[in-house]
């Protein structure tokens, strides 16, 4: 892939050998951010796991301490009482067989998609539509409830799903540039913590395999996956 001369003269500055702290990892990333936009600050870590095993499938949601610097569209399959609780929560579509024949035509223009267990018969019909993109509901998420309006509020409010990818890759976004350095750090901290947290049993030998930040534009640094919490001290004392 070609990249542009900004990114050329971020990555120079980079060390690729080099472990930082959580702390200097994220002041590299702001410090190389050149875009004329506010970037998304994203973090990718890869995981000493077998994905084509199905309990070594990493996947689940969290909420971020400092949210994420972007509002997520959401769609909720539901009706009746259970509806009418996703609309007054704020979800952006509601709708039942409705709704899964929009999805069914082309509708995709949203983040995160709950349903309520009783239409989940109907949306598992679009398996073949929502499983690529990572948005079929699915009970181990959240996103498979009979309170919708709690999931829709938090994941209005900051709470993202992380899953394995096919080589064992977990990346999410975790905030924006103009985020402060401390929010980041929190949000970092956080997701680390929470894939440690699920860690599969059957998963064996080195589990954190290597831990990187970037923003949107800006070329990879890489964390010491054996020093998340080394600036746990100078945060407190911030």
């Amino acid at each position: 892939m070609k990249h542009g001369k900004n990114y050329n003269k971020a990555l120079a500055q980079v060390d690729r050998e080099e472990l930082l702290t959580v702390v200097e990892a994220l002041d590299k990333v702001k410090r190389l951010s050149t875009a004329k936009f506010d970037e998304t600050v994203e973090l990718a870590i890869r995981l000493g796991v077998d994905p084509r095993k199905a309990e070594q499938i990493v996947r689940g949601t969290i909420s971020l301490p400092a949210g994420t610097g972007k509002t997520n569209r959401v769609v909720v399959f539901a009706s009746g009482e259970a509806a009418q609780a996703a609309r007054d929560a704020g979800a952006d579509e509601i709708g039942a067989e409705d709704l899964v024949a929009k999805v069914a035509g082309g509708f995709l223009d949203f983040d995160v998609a709950i349903a309520t267990p009783e239409l989940m018969g109907q949306v598992g019909g679009l398996g073949r539509v929502l499983g690529p993109r990572g948005l079929m509901p699915n009970p181990k998420t959240g996103t498979v409830t009979t309170d919708v309006a709690k999931a829709v509020t938090e994941f209005k409010g900051g709470r993202v799903e992380y899953r394995t990818d096919k080589i064992g890759n977990v990346q999410l976004r975790v905030g924006k540039v103009s985020f402060s350095r401390d929010d980041l750090v929190r949000n970092v901290q956080a997701v680390i913590d929470e894939i440690v947290r699920v860690k599969p049993a059957s998963a064996k030998g080195r589990y954190l395999m290597s831990v990187t930040v970037s923003s949107s534009m800006g070329p990879g640094v890489k964390i010491d996956p054996a020093r998340t919490h080394d600036d746990d001290e100078v945060l407190a004392s911030a």
